[in-house]
Order: structure tokens, then C-alpha cells, then sequence
């Protein structure tokens, strides 16, 4: 059983299982945005490659290593009396920097039919695009040249950790944000901001002028997701999320998960 959290849960930003989640909810989207659409348009996945140089290759594909040294204990030895020692020495994991790596990121478009012509595309932003200099500069101007180009653009951040996407006059920083560009507005753009205490907003997906836009209920995508990928049995609730929690939302998160921890006894 999950912990029912109302909205984003925040264990599911570890490394371990973002990926996962990150891959499994563009597919996810996908499927609830196309019986809305079709047949004047199709939602398709698409990729591009990003490549990663210096620090950021380590800061993406590095794993979380257990550095230690040996535990050695010297034996007691009697006066006078000479010992031959043989001495257990464990190596130490370190990490071998690459200066080059490829990375593949997946995102979402809406194309018309029958042409394919572009009319929105979708992002889902990774910890790629919030923490490296290479993958974030090559994403903004993705970002930049989609918009210019008169597509609808639609940005969603559910993750906390790393830099936020530059936006002018912002208003406070929010957990997670969703943005919604639609060039016939001009430079102007919906912005969604919410926090890991309430459930995200249903949000409208913009199409060509004149079209009914079709209602993504992010929400109970997300949440049906964790049901079927089970989640849960991945992650360590007994350990602090990260990032943490705010201290005053701490009760809040541990309430939550004592439900879970009563349901099971």
C-alpha cells in the first residue's frame, strides 16, 4: 500500500526511482491525452540526445557509493613474543570521471493529422534538465525556439531539487510548477505552482485556435501510476526524502505515513 499523499509524493524524487517514474509518466500522459484527441490529432513520444561533458557526466550518471574504510584492529600480542600479521585490507569504491557521455530524454508532441504537423509539445523535466550546464542550456534552447516558433509549449516540474526554469516577473518559489505557452498570447504564459501538501491541478492542454483543449488530470495519472508500478516496495519511507521536507510539514508527511504503518499491522 502507498502512502496516500495527496499529490506528488516526495520519496519519489530519489535517484533510484525518478527514472523510472519519469519515463513510465510521459508514456502514462500519453495515453490519457490521445482518446481526447484523436482523430484530428495523435500524442506521440519523441526523444532527443543530449551530450553530457565534465562534471555533469559525473552528477547524472553517478550512483550513490558507500565509501568506507577497513575496519582494522591490531591483535593483543603477549610481551617478547613476535606475531606474523595478516591483515584483511577492503578496497574502496571510487567513481572513474568520463568526459563524455550521451544522454536520451523523452518528451511528448501533439502533431495534426494527417500532415503531423506540430502544434504542442510537452515536456516533463528531469533532474538533467534542473542540475547540469550541458543538458540545461541544450533544453532552454529547445524551450526558446518552440516557443519562437509558434507551437504550444507545456513545461511540467515535479521535481524540487535544482534550479527552476527562468521565467520573468515569478512569483514565489512553489514546490512544483507547470507552465502553459500559447503563442497567440504573445510572450504571456499560465503558470501553475503547488505544493507537495496539495494535489496537483487539472490542467488544459492547448491545441489550435478553435479547438477544445482536452483536461490532463495530472493528478490521477500520477497516482494511478504508483498503483501499477508499485512503487512503494522501492522506497525506504523510513529514511528522510530528498530534498527534505520543510520542518513544519514533517507531521504533516508523518501522519500520512502512519496510516500506511497501522494498515499493515
Amino acid at each position: 500500500m502507498r502512502p496516500p499523499f495527496p499529490g506528488v509524493d516526495p520519496w519519489l524524487e530519489h535517484p533510484d526511482v525518478w527514472c523510472d517514474v519519469h519515463a513510465s509518466l510521459i508514456t502514462a500522459i500519453r495515453d490519457t491525452l490521445n482518446p481526447q484527441v484523436v482523430p484530428r490529432y495523435v500524442v506521440r513520444v519523441e526523444s532527443r540526445t543530449t551530450v553530457l561533458t565534465g562534471l555533469d557526466v559525473d552528477l547524472v550518471c553517478r550512483p550513490d557509493l558507500a565509501v568506507r574504510s577497513a575496519d582494522l584492529s591490531s591483535p593483543v600480542r603477549d610481551a617478547g613474543v613476535s606475531i606474523l600479521e595478516r591483515t584483511q585490507v577492503e578496497p574502496l569504491q571510487v567513481v572513474v570521471p568520463i568526459e563524455e557521455d550521451e544522454i536520451e530524454e523523452t518528451y511528448l508532441t501533439i502533431q495534426e493529422l494527417p500532415g503531423r504537423k506540430l502544434v504542442t509539445a510537452i515536456e516533463v523535466l528531469s533532474p538533467t534538465n534542473k542540475k547540469t550546464q550541458d543538458a540545461r542550456r541544450e533544453y532552454l534552447d529547445t524551450r526558446h525556439n518552440l516557443i519562437r516558433s509558434g507551437v504550444n509549449f507545456v513545461e511540467i516540474d515535479l521535481l524540487r531539487a535544482g534550479e527552476p526554469m527562468p521565467l520573468r516577473n515569478a512569483p514565489t518559489r512553489s514546490d512544483y510548477r507547470i507552465l502553459i505557452a500559447r503563442p497567440r498570447k504573445g510572450r504571456s504564459a499560465d503558470l501553475y505552482g503547488f505544493s507537495y501538501t496539495t494535489p496537483i491541478p487539472e490542467i488544459p492542454i492547448p491545441l489550435l485556435p478553435g479547438d477544445a483543449e482536452p483536461v490532463l488530470p495530472l493528478n490521477d495519472v500520477l497516482h494511478d501510476l504508483m498503483d501499477r508500478a508499485r512503487y512503494d516496495l522501492t522506497i525506504d519511507y523510513r529514511q528522510p526524502p530528498d530534498p527534505p521536507l520543510r520542518p513544519e510539514d514533517e507531521p504533516w508527511a508523518g501522519a500520512i505515513l502512519a496510516q500506511v504503518l497501522t494498515s499493515k499491522e
